[in-house]
């Protein structure tokens, strides 16, 4: 039995309504063929001058905000998309947060309430993608347990490597064939990590935030 609660071991995928619902105003799914690069040293700095941005212009509406997704692992394929994973106050208050985004560039896509309140923001032509739960949500703790289990289990990162590979090499020009064929291998490592006992993740950054943007 997993030492992780039901509501971080269960992941939610959606219902096709609530798939089709989703989008936001004339956003729609992404139809560009899948590109995949070798690990880039430079994602986790382009990670931190994001993360400064998006801290600067929201203060102390940021809860925690963390680099996640195959970019946020050293020696993993990725898509050249940064993930971003930030927490507010309460993602349902749009207004709080998504007007301040827009103004250094993001755009709001998505609106997915079923899933932990998900909403997510893109900049720089899709290669930032900025994710927003509300705080204590589950579904960035079950990404920080991938990211910090790939990034010290090079067995389990290998394989993700290497079927991320095939599969987008399989389904290059359908996104969304890819994103649901690496359901099995994402699920076959989460059962992996979720029969060891839990640990703690230092969050970056975490209140107080300084005025340039870093934690205090």
């Amino acid at each position: 039995m997993s030492a992780y609660p039901r509501n971080i071991t269960e992941r939610s995928v959606g219902n096709a309504d609530q798939q089709s619902a989703r989008w936001v105003g004339d956003a729609a799914p992404p139809t560009d063929a899948i590109v995949m690069m070798e690990s880039d040293p430079t994602w986790p700095e382009s990670y931190r001058r994001e993360a400064d941005r998006v801290v600067a212009v929201l203060g102390d509406e940021v809860v925690r905000i963390e680099h996640v997704g195959s970019t946020s692992v050293p020696g993993l394929p990725a898509k050249p998309i940064i993930d971003i994973d930030l927490q507010v106050l309460d993602s349902d208050a749009e207004q709080a947060y998504i007007p301040a985004l827009e103004r250094v560039g993001y755009t709001h896509v998505l609106r997915e309430p079923w899933w932990n309140g998900h909403r997510m923001l893109v900049r720089d032509d899709g290669r930032i993608n900025l994710h927003v739960f509300p705080a204590g949500s589950p579904e960035p703790l079950r990404h920080l347990l991938f990211r910090d289990w790939l990034r010290t289990h090079t067995d389990d990162r290998d394989l993700y490597g290497s079927t991320k590979k095939r599969l987008a090499a399989a389904t290059a020009d359908d996104p969304d064939s890819y994103n649901l064929a690496k359901n099995d291998v994402i699920d076959e490592i989460y059962s992996r990590i979720f029969s060891v006992p839990p640990h703690t993740h230092p969050a970056w950054p975490t209140r107080p935030i300084s005025a340039g943007g870093r934690p205090s």
